[in-house]
C-alpha cells in the first residue's frame, strides 16, 4: 500500500530535523512534539510572516504583549473556562481505555455531533452499537472532561491555577492599561504569541492535535457603536460556508465578495471580514492556494461559550481532510464584562458624546461626620467599600433589613441612604466588543510542509515559499579542491550576515542538490572552475532546476532579489542543460 503524504512528511520531518515525538527515549508522550533545528527555524519564519501580514499593516494600533502561562483559578473561572472548557469522554467498560466520544461517533457513523450534550452522545452510541475500537468492549456513559491543566501556584494549598488554554485572557485583564496607554482610543488590538496547554483526551494526528502548542492571537477591541473602518477590500473574494447555507444542506463553500458576505450577514462585522482576509493572505504566502482553504461557520451549538459568531479557517490535508488552522470569533463584550463582574475593577471604555445628555442615576449618600465619630480609623476603609457597592443593592438591603453590612458593621439609615440624582454627562462608559483571529502555529507549520512536499524524478523536493525557507542558500564547491572551497567559503562569508547559509562539499554535485532540495533550500550557488576564470557562479532554482551564471560581485543583490520572488532567469545568463547528472 502506497504511503500517503502525511506519512512521507512525518518521515522527512524526523529524518531531517523538523519535528519528532517528545521524550522519545522514554517511550514518548502522546500530544507532545519537539521541534528540531529546521522545525524551529521554520516556526520562527512563520511567526515573523504572521507579524508581517497581521500586525505591521496596523502597527500603530496593534500592540504585541506577553503575559504568563500560569493563570490563577479566578481568571479562568471568570472567563467561563472552568465551567465550559470541556470535551466529551467515554470509557470502555472492558479494557478501561478512554476516548473522545464525539470523534468516536463521527469515525463510526459519519454523523457530525460536535456540541451535543453528553446524554445525547450516549444515546447515539447505544443506538448505533458503537464499541471500543481497541477491544470491542461496551462503552460507558459519556461525561464532560475538563481540558485545563491544573496546578498549584506556590507552596500553599488553595492557590490553585492552570496552564493557560489560550493567550486571550492576558489581553482582556490588561485591556484598561493598554487602553490608557493608547490615550483612550479605540479600536486597538493586543497581539500575543506563546505556549498554551490543552489536556486533549486522545491526541493523534501528529502536530495537528497537541497537548502543548504555540498560539498566535489578536484580541481586537472596538466600540460597537463606532467600530471604525478597517482598510478592507470589499471586492476581494473569499470562500465561505456560512451556517445559513449549512442549514439548507449545502456542503461545499461558495466564493463571494467581502461586500456580498457582509450584506447577506454571513460575516457580521467588517473587522471580522478584515482579519479573515488577512488569514487567507497568510495561508497564500505559506503556499496554500485559495482552492485548498475556506472558512466554515460553526453552528450555535458548536460555538465556544463566549462567541456570537465563529468561523474556522480550514485547509485541505491528504489524510485528515479539512483541518482547522485558525479560528475567527466575534466575542462581543463577554470577556471584559465577566472580568469586571468577577474582579470588581473598572475595565470600561469611555465614549465621548456628540451632545450632552441628562441622565438619572442612584448614588449612595453617607453621613461622613457621624461615620467618623463612630468608627474613627476604620471610617476611611468603610467609605472605600461603600464607593465600590452597587446603589441598587444597597437600597434593597436597607429596604428589606434596615441596614447594610460593611466590614462586619451594620450601617443603618442614620448613616447611609440612596438618592436619585440627575446629571448632565458628556461621556458614557461602555464595555468594548472584541474580534479575535487565533492561529495554531504548529498547524500552520504542518500544512505548509504538506503542501510544499513534492516528488520529481524520484527525488523529494520541499517547495516551501522562499520567504519561510528555514535555510535560504547553500553554497557548493563543484569538487573538493582547495581553490574551489576557498572561493565557496568567501561567498558563504559574504552572505552569512543577512541569510541562513549552509556550505556542503561532500558527495557528487547531484547528490548535494538533492540533499538540500529535500529540506527546502530555494537557492544553490555552485562554485566551479569557470568561477576561477571569470569570477561568476551558478545560481540554481530548487523548484525548476534551472541555472544561470551570476557575477560574484552581484551575488548579495541577486540573492535578495531571488528570495523576494524574482524569477531566476531574470538574474543572470541562462545555462543550457543540467549539472546534476
Amino acid at each position: 500500500m502506497a504511503e500517503d503524504k502525511s506519512t512521507k512528511v512525518s518521515d522527512l520531518a524526523q529524518r531531517r530535523g523538523f519535528y519528532w515525538p517528545s521524550w522519545e527515549i522514554y517511550g514518548g508522550v502522546a500530544g507532545l512534539y519537539d521541534l528540531g533545528p529546521l522545525g524551529k527555524e521554520l516556526q520562527n519564519k512563520i511567526i515573523e510572516l504572521w507579524k508581517k501580514v497581521l500586525i505591521r499593516p496596523l502597527q500603530r494600533i496593534v500592540f504585541e504583549m506577553e503575559t504568563p502561562i500560569l493563570t490563577p483559578y479566578k481568571v479562568l473561572e471568570a472567563s467561563g473556562h472552568v465551567e465550559n472548557f470541556t470535551d466529551p469522554i467515554v470509557e470502555c467498560k472492558n479494557c478501561g481505555r478512554k476516548f473522545r466520544a464525539d470523534h468516536l461517533i463521527e469515525e463510526a457513523t459519519g454523523i457530525k455531533v460536535e456540541g451535543l450534550k453528553p446524554e445525547d452522545l450516549t444515546k447515539i452510541i447505544r443506538e448505533n452499537n458503537i464499541r471500543c475500537p481497541v477491544c470491542g468492549g461496551e462503552l460507558g456513559e459519556v461525561r464532560p472532561f475538563l481540558l485545563l491543566f491544573q496546578t498549584q501556584i506556590g507552596p500553599y494549598e488553595g492557590s490553585k491555577g492552570f496552564l493557560r488554554p489560550e493567550t486571550a485572557q492576558g489581553a482582556f485583564v490588561n485591556f484598561k492599561k493598554v487602553y490608557q496607554l493608547n490615550r483612550e482610543r479605540l479600536p486597538f488590538g493586543i497581539a500575543q504569541i506563546g505556549r498554551v496547554g490543552r489536556n486533549e483526551i486522545s491526541p493523534r494526528q501528529g502536530l495537528l492535535r497537541l497537548r502543548e502548542f504555540t498560539i498566535a492571537e489578536i484580541e481586537f477591541f472596538i466600540d460597537p457603536l463606532n467600530p471604525g473602518k478597517p482598510p478592507l477590500d470589499y471586492e476581494a473574494k473569499i470562500r465561505l460556508l456560512p451556517w445559513e447555507l449549512q442549514k439548507e444542506g449545502v456542503k461545499e463553500p461558495v466564493e463571494v465578495s467581502v461586500k456580498e458576505a457582509l450584506e447577506r450577514g454571513w460575516i457580521i462585522n467588517e473587522w471580522m471580514a478584515y482579519w479573515m482576509l488577512k488569514a487567507k493572505e497568510l495561508l497564500n504566502r505559506l503556499g496554500i492556494s485559495d482552492e485548498d482553504q475556506f472558512f466554515e461557520e460553526k453552528s450555535p451549538e458548536e460555538r465556544a461559550h463566549y462567541s456570537s459568531q465563529t468561523y474556522d479557517q480550514l485547509v485541505r490535508t491528504e489524510r485528515y481532510g479539512w483541518m482547522e488552522v485558525s479560528g475567527h470569533a466575534y466575542r462581543g463584550d463577554y470577556d471584559v464584562s465577566r472580568h469586571i463582574e468577577y474582579s470588581g475593577k473598572d475595565l470600561y471604555a469611555i465614549r465621548r458624546l456628540s451632545e450632552p445628555k441628562r441622565v438619572k442615576r442612584k448614588v449612595i449618600r453617607v453621613n461622613k461626620r457621624e461615620l467618623g465619630i463612630r468608627f474613627k480609623s476604620e471610617a476611611k476603609e468603610i467609605m472605600k467599600r461603600l464607593n465600590e457597592m452597587n446603589p441598587d443593592e444597597v437600597e434593597k438591603e436597607l429596604r428589606e433589613r434596615g441596614y447594610v453590612k460593611v466590614n462586619d458593621h451594620e450601617l443603618g439609615r442614620d448613616l447611609i441612604w440612596v438618592e436619585e440624582v440627575e446629571e448632565v454627562i458628556t461621556v458614557e462608559r461602555f464595555v468594548p466588543h472584541v474580534v479575535e483571529p487565533s492561529f495554531g502555529v504548529e498547524r500552520l507549520l504542518y500544512v505548509a510542509l504538506e503542501h510544499a512536499y513534492k516528488e520529481k524524478d524520484g527525488r523529494v523536493i520541499l517547495s516551501l515559499p522562499r520567504e519561510i525557507a528555514p535555510i535560504q542558500v547553500v553554497v557548493l564547491p563543484l569538487l573538493e579542491e582547495e581553490k574551489l572551497k576557498e572561493k565557496a567559503l568567501e561567498i558563504v562569508e559574504m552572505l552569512s550576515e543577512n541569510y541562513r547559509v549552509e556550505y556542503d562539499e561532500k558527495g557528487s554535485i547531484g547528490r548535494r542538490y538533492a540533499r538540500w532540495d529535500e529540506v527546502g533550500v530555494p537557492l544553490a550557488i555552485t562554485v566551479d572552475f569557470q568561477t576561477l576564470e571569470d569570477n561568476t557562479v551558478t545560481f540554481r532554482d530548487r523548484d525548476t532546476w534551472k541555472q544561470v551564471r551570476v557575477k560574484v560581485s552581484e551575488v548579495p543583490a541577486k540573492v535578495e532579489m531571488f528570495l523576494k520572488g524574482k524569477p531566476l532567469e531574470e538574474l543572470g545568463t541562462p545555462i543550457e542543460g543540467s549539472s546534476e547528472e
